[in-house]
């Protein structure tokens, strides 16, 4: 009679080959002993006959209630592959991608998260301290982001950030091509949540929908039947206008207080600030193109906000009227001291011109259209003078002292509040208009630009 092999020495959980051994007696073919009867079962000795497949006891297994005390606990760092061009791999040779357990949808964990990003440079740079929020939170997990191209750009900023992807998610019409590989790429990656700042109807509800998430929240309509998009979404936010952006710096509270909400032994996550990373090549190579026009480290005040028609001006949806006219500008550079280089950064070259003709040799003129170039300008100069630009938060973001121009107190205390606590100088005019603010009052602040000495 042919022996079968020893059922206790295989292993489902490694990735070693079968191997054969020698074929003993198998011991639960027999009965087992017993004094009065064959069936009489002992109570101390557990029965073979209930599993005879069972090995016995695991003495590797960890049991452990599904509920942890606090915080998800961090996947362990996987060993590098040294034949990988990479350095590593998203699981060991040999193993198979382990599913993810029921546990870890009744704990509520979030291993994988995509924001998808609507707006440009400005709105997604003040997502920043949301996207920290969430990898307070849920700790070890990846965030994606699907911006559009100019929303792409932001996230060279953050090191928070695992892939960004260029999609622009305010097109009514895209084109079928596009809109089919995007949610095919989002079901690839298997997403434990989705929260999108887009408002859904119910056709950006069914995208995310189709994206195959376990739980998707996105802001919605305040002034459309909400129930269309609310069969698609787990959570829905309800903003108080139709454009998120008239919100300011605190445009995203309503998604803050449900990412941060407490749970079990878990308090309430505190909102951390806005903060940015520069990469050392971004400011190796910004250092290059300020030093060719003779401007040195530290003795030069960015200037950003001239009026132009670019997309590159890095305005917010939220205050469209936050452009000077270069003539404004001519009258504010001359007020800075001769011993701080006057930088005014341009969105397009087609400005360069019209700039030069009017300010002359008074001040250097670089053409900047990234936010990563701009934010490393800003953390080499000594100061920033602007308008409600992106610039005004990259150097918040920096400690920069700051100068800031806007054409109302609503809008300055709504994109800058606690602005004195934040080394920030607000000019504000009177009349709703930026066009009609007090030059006289703007040339005032820069004489007394805070304390360094750069400044007369």
């Amino acid at each position: 009679m042919a022996t079968l092999p020893h059922l206790h020495s295989l292993s489902f959980h490694t990735p070693c080959s079968f191997q054969h051994t020698k074929s003993p007696t198998l011991p639960f073919l027999a009965l087992p002993p017993s004094s009065s009867s064959p069936f009489t079962v002992s109570s101390k000795k557990k029965n073979p006959w209930l599993d005879p497949f069972d090995p016995g006891e695991d003495p590797d297994m960890e049991i452990s209630t599904p509920f942890p005390e606090g915080k998800q606990e961090e996947d362990p760092t996987l060993p590098d592959n040294p034949t990988n061009p990479y350095g590593f791999l998203k699981f060991p040779e040999g193993y198979n991608v382990e599913l993810a357990s029921l546990a870890l949808k009744v704990r509520g964990d979030v291993r994988r998260c995509c924001c998808l990003m609507s707006g440009g440079v400005y709105e997604n740079l003040l997502y920043f301290p949301v996207i920290q929020l969430i990898k307070d939170r849920y700790p070890g997990v990846d965030i994606d982001i699907i911006a559009s191209p100019r929303g792409k750009q932001t996230y060279e900023l953050n090191k928070n950030v695992r892939w960004a992807n260029a999609y622009d998610l305010d097109d009514d019409f895209p084109e079928p091509a596009e809109y089919t590989d995007m949610i095919g790429v989002l079901k690839n990656r298997y997403y434990d949540l989705v929260l999108s700042t887009k408002l859904a109807g119910f056709g950006h509800a069914a995208f995310m929908f189709m994206t195959s998430s376990r739980d998707k929240v996105s802001y919605v309509y305040p002034n459309v039947n909400r129930v269309g998009s609310g069969l698609f979404l787990q959570e829905i936010f309800i903003p108080p206008s139709s454009n998120l952006s008239e919100g300011g710096f605190h445009m995203y509270n309503q998604m803050i207080d449900w990412i941060g909400r407490p749970g079990k032994n878990i308090p309430r996550e505190p909102v951390p600030p806005l903060k940015v990373s520069i990469s050392k090549k971004l400011r190796a190579y910004v250092a290059e193109k300020y030093t060719k026009e003779g401007v040195e480290k530290g003795k030069y005040v960015v200037i950003h906000g001239v009026e132009s028609d670019s997309v590159a001006s890095m305005q917010s949806r939220g205050d469209t009227d936050s452009l000077l006219p270069i003539q404004l500008w001519a009258e504010i550079v001359k007020e800075i001291s001769s011993d701080a280089k006057p930088v005014i950064v341009i969105p397009h070259e087609k400005e360069r011109e019209e700039v030069e003709e009017i300010v002359g040799d008074a001040a250097t003129i670089l053409f900047m259209t990234t936010p990563g170039k701009l934010a490393a300008l800003i953390d080499d100069s000594a100061g920033v003078i602007c308008t409600n630009t992106a610039a005004v938060q990259l150097a918040l973001a920096r400690n920069k002292p700051c100068v800031a121009l806007f054409s109302s107190e609503e809008k300055a205390q709504l994109f800058v509040p606690e602005a004195e606590v934040k080394n920030c100088t607000v000019i504000a005019s009177k009349t709703g208009k930026l066009i009609d603010i007090d030059v006289e009052a703007a040339k005032s602040a820069v004489k007394s630009f805070g304390k360094t000495p750069v400044f007369a």
